[in-house]
């Protein structure tokens, strides 16, 4: 939902700034690439140590960034099904480090309690389900049906943890933290079912006279 909201205006806000690129002779899948690596470290690096505010406002400003390759692609290209497939493929290794990240900080940095076990539990649940979102749209598309649809996109879902570990950071409440992961867990999971649904109605509708 926040990413098809946002999409527009981050074009707009970062257009120049891929037309320099274009110039220097930067290609869209170099961005990506480099927007991968930068995730994985600053999550890697940051969030299981502690540095859960930084490494929020780190990881929500390369998210924010996260339209450049496809301004740059755009301008250029005009974007190629292999750079698409790349995009994708290394959002998916992103959202693992930061979501496999978070739990790490639940696992080894929060004293047991039911707030722990909670954190730990949605963190691993984040895991899977938001490989699971994009994997069935996937599957979808490989047998003719478009199911783009659901509650919890990708920036939706990132900027929801990484915004209830900020709080949590600042000096309130962990529930806050427990409560950003069960959003993404649950979110995916009801998304999953939406593009479930989606694509057995459209594969057993009945075709048209």
């Amino acid at each position: 939902m926040l990413g098809n909201h946002g999409r527009s205006i981050t074009r707009t806000i970062f257009t120049p700034f891929a037309r320099l690129l274009a110039q220097l002779g930067v290609t869209p899948n170099m961005v990506t690439v480099a927007g991968t690596v930068i995730s994985v470290v600053v999550a890697v690096s940051m969030l299981p140590f502690g540095l859960l505010w930084q490494g929020a406002i780190v990881l929500g400003i390369v998210l924010f960034c996260d339209s450049v390759d496809g301004t740059l692609a755009r301008m250029t290209t005009g974007g190629t099904p292999f750079g698409a497939f790349l995009d994708s493929t290394l959002d998916r290794i992103s959202d693992g480090a930061v979501f496999a990240s978070l739990t790490a900080y639940a696992v080894f940095q929060m004293e047991p309690s039911l707030v722990r076990t909670l954190a730990i539990i949605l963190g691993l649940a984040g895991v899977v389900l938001s490989a699971t979102v994009p994997y069935a749209r996937a599957r979808a598309e490989s047998v003719g049906v478009e199911a783009k649809l659901g509650i919890a996109e990708r920036t939706d879902r990132l900027i929801v943890a990484l915004v209830g570990a900020f709080l949590m950071d600042l000096g309130l409440s962990p529930w806050f933290f427990v409560a950003g992961l069960a959003w993404v867990a649950l979110g995916s999971l009801i998304t999953v079912i939406q593009r479930i649904w989606f694509t057995s109605r459209a594969l057993n509708a009945p075709e048209s006279p």
